[in-house]
């Protein structure tokens, strides 16, 4: 195993344990990991993160299935469009992007690229809403505010986006889920946990039967992640959520600009 090999599982294990101390966000990391320290093609990086997402994801929502914090009815509602919208962005959209998008004497814009900088605009949208929700106040759940048709098209653009980037997507979920449905943020969480690995995973099928996979890496990456998530979920009450979850978010922008530097100027 080579040093690199060695850094990449020390960043999963960071990656786990960022998502196990702050509840969502830190699989907004593993493209890039995958990318950048590991080497692996951005395309291909972006199912892998899927089957990464989608597992460690589905730990975390076991966990809250056995506390009740998953409000069934909302999960429905808001996954069936985004299942929808992941596999088939999988199975048709990401193969149909060529992958010379932009090609001139001065610049050319691969599709491994485009994905990329996309990701970074992504990821400062995902800063963002983690900088709000700290903020975010709870209020109580009522079955008169649960809008249908808001929390399915909801649904279609976060499927599509996972789909495009590889990211669970929990920054846009759990803010629609408290806003559109009125729940309780842990539960609105635990929740969202669920929809990730669901839709994440079934994402990832998209990709099985036209992407070569590296299952004994894959495995192995997701199931380091998987450890940080448990040790994370153990230190959670250490530490203040709030301003873990600020600190994070200003690693998550400076990430992103590192793609756009990478990506369109280095």
């Amino acid at each position: 195993m080579s040093f690199i090999d060695i850094l990449g599982y020390v960043a999963a294990l960071f990656i786990g344990i960022s998502l196990g101390l702050i509840g969502g966000g830190g699989s907004i990391l593993t493209v890039p990991v995958l990318v950048y320290l590991v080497g692996i093609e951005p395309v291909l990086a972006t199912a892998y993160s899927l089957f990464v997402v989608g597992s460690t994801a589905l730990v975390g929502a076991w966990t809250n299935i056995k506390k009740k914090l998953i409000h069934y009815k909302a999960a429905i509602t808001f996954s069936i469009p985004s299942f929808i919208a992941v596999f088939a962005t999988r199975m048709w959209i990401v193969p149909a992007i060529p992958e010379t998008i932009i090609d001139t004497e001065s610049f050319i814009l691969s599709k491994g690229s485009a994905l990329l900088i996309f990701f970074a605009i992504v990821m400062v949208t995902s800063a963002y809403s983690m900088l709000k929700n700290s903020r975010m106040e709870e209020e109580e759940f009522s079955s008169e505010d649960f809008k249908y048709g808001k929390i399915a098209l909801e649904g279609t653009v976060v499927g599509v986006i996972t789909g495009l980037v590889g990211a669970g997507g929990g920054f846009l979920i759990i803010p629609a889920l408290v806003l559109l449905t009125k729940i309780p943020m842990k539960m609105a969480i635990g929740t969202s946990l669920l929809i990730i690995a669901v839709k994440s995973l079934i994402g990832f099928l998209g990709d099985v039967t036209h992407q070569p996979v590296e299952w004994p890496f894959l495995i192995a990456f997701t199931s380091v992640t998987i450890v940080g998530v448990l040790i994370g979920g153990k230190l959670s009450d250490r530490f203040n959520a709030r301003q873990l979850k600020i600190g994070f978010a200003y690693l998550v922008v400076a990430m992103a600009a590192y793609i756009l530097l990478k990506e369109t100027v280095l």
